[in-house]
């Protein structure tokens, strides 16, 4: 059993020695030269206007929240997609194919349920503004 895990205990292990070889090498290697223009925070060239503690409108966070749930869901369709035909045959595949006569509706049944439910919470926050910039 532990056999099967050891190139993946290896791998991380690889990834956390070459971690901290590489910031243990910047950080004795590098002198630090700090400067006023240095310590200023970047903004993509654009000189900082204003406090980095400023209240934000909840608008922001709205589409972050929103972006983020949808991403999710549609995440969701890749393994319907690569489980389509198993999901869509009331018997087991055999050579990946399914019979004419054992073929169902569950798979794309689920799939457009699924969608139905997308649609209505987009339809709901559509309607309620959120995605609306005053």
């Amino acid at each position: 059993m532990e056999r099967t895990y050891l190139p993946v205990l290896l791998l991380v292990g690889f990834v956390i020695a070459n971690a901290v070889l590489i910031l243990g090498l910047s950080h004795f290697l590098t002198r630090a030269r700090p400067s006023p223009v240095k310590q200023q925070p970047y903004e993509s060239g654009i000189p900082p206007l204003g406090d980095a503690r400023e209240r934000f409108s909840v608008k922001f966070y709205m589409v972050a929240m929103l972006f983020i749930v949808f991403d999710i869901e549609t995440v969701f369709m890749l393994p319907w997609g690569v489980y389509f035909r198993q999901l869509s045959c009331t018997v087991p595949l055999v050579n990946n194919v399914c019979a004419a006569s054992n073929i169902s509706f569950f798979g794309l049944g689920e799939m457009i349920v699924f969608m139905l439910i997308l649609l209505v919470g987009y339809v709901y926050v559509w309607k309620k503004g959120a995605l609306q910039w005053d």
